[in-house]
């Protein structure tokens, strides 16, 4: 009973650190709606603000980082790492 206990539980505890991995990194697509004039500071994209810093990496691949570009947006443990511009039907609805 005890092995079963102890393998149930460890089961368990390896699912959690699986999702906490899977929960810090994101990518999502979205229309950049604001952002300052300089490459740092705050950032809206599709409604969601982020903070970008000098760590970010800004990419214009498909097009200058303007509003209303298209773009990607990947967070890695809370941290903007990178923006990168798309083409348009990336973002279509």
């Amino acid at each position: 009973m005890k092995k079963i206990l102890c393998s149930g539980v460890a089961m368990l505890v390896l699912a959690g650190a699986t999702l906490s991995v899977q929960a810090a990194e994101e990518e999502f697509y979205g229309v950049l709606e604001s952002r300052p004039q300089t490459a740092e500071g705050t950032w809206v994209v599709s409604g969601r603000k982020l903070e970008v810093t000098k760590k970010t990496e800004l990419e214009e691949k498909h097009g200058p980082l303007v509003v209303g570009a298209c773009v990607e947006v990947e967070i890695e443990d809370g941290l903007v790492e990178e923006i990168e511009t798309k083409k348009k039907e990336k973002c279509a609805k």
